[in-house]
């Protein structure tokens, strides 16, 4: 896995767009004092490098009906089974995320349910059946802090 080396500039796109990513590349120009092409220059060299992985929209799950938000760290009963039960997490569509960990779970994911009635059905109706030796369940009652990753831009002298 290549590591590549930012520039100021670069950093300093990547924390514009990341904090909106609907803002205007001539807006970023501005705020990065260079021209807008060469913004769109970088903005394109940092997707050919697979810095910047296309752009999306972010849903707000409770203005849909989904109002509780869980995290739940998975034991295996058998560590080969990672592969199947990853296959058989991605078909349930309230998990958003799935982690491989160290520490005290195998694996840890995020989801959103309707509601806590909801979050007992997906566990009780899909997750027991996949054949995890236990679960343990956390739920969030708010996002404190949400960013794509720490964008430090550091200052020149």
């Amino acid at each position: 896995m290549g590591h590549h080396q930012l520039d100021t500039l670069d950093e300093q796109i990547l924390k514009l767009i990341a904090d909106n990513a609907r803002i205007p590349f001539l807006e970023v120009a501005r705020a990065c004092n260079v021209s807008g092409a060469a913004i769109h220059q970088r903005i394109q060299k940092l997707t050919n490098l697979g810095i910047l992985k296309g752009s999306e929209y972010v849903i707000d799950p409770e203005k849909i009906g989904y109002e509780t938000c869980a995290y739940i760290g998975i034991y295996l009963k058998d560590p080969a089974s990672f592969d199947a039960v990853t296959k058989a997490l991605e078909a349930i569509p309230e998990i958003v995320e799935c982690h491989f960990t160290t520490g005290k779970y195998d694996m840890f994911i995020k989801l959103y349910a309707r509601n806590n009635h909801h979050l007992l059905s997906i566990i009780h109706d899909k997750l027991q059946p996949l054949g995890l030796a236990r679960t343990e369940t956390l739920i969030s009652f708010h996002e404190a802090i949400k960013r794509q990753m720490p964008i430090v831009v550091e200052e020149e002298d």
